[in-house]
């Protein structure tokens, strides 16, 4: 069994207008994890990923892609606490 890992994630660049939540969002919920994912008023789009280690390993990497009309600058990731209940959802 994997241990339970969780991120908060910060990817800057051209994120914004560019289906970069929708994406994030069918990754995370394609890869069984649970958090969110927002638009920050800086242009960056942050998130939070919890699940096996693997998989939120996988998705902070495809992260460094996006959405095929994104253009990422950087993915800066720190530790998190896991959310509390399940799913993935996108915030306002």
């Amino acid at each position: 069994m994997s241990a339970i890992k969780t991120v908060a994630v910060v990817i800057t660049g051209r994120v914004q207008g560019v289906a970069y939540r929708a994406w994030a969002e069918g990754e995370a919920r394609r890869r069984g994890l649970s958090g969110h994912v927002r638009n920050r008023a800086d242009g960056a789009v942050e998130a939070l990923f919890s699940g096996p280690e693997a998989a939120v390993d996988a998705l902070v990497e495809a992260c460094r892609a996006g959405p095929a009309a994104a253009r990422v600058e950087d993915v800066a990731v720190r530790p998190a606490e896991a959310p509390p209940g399940g799913g993935f959802r996108i915030l306002g």
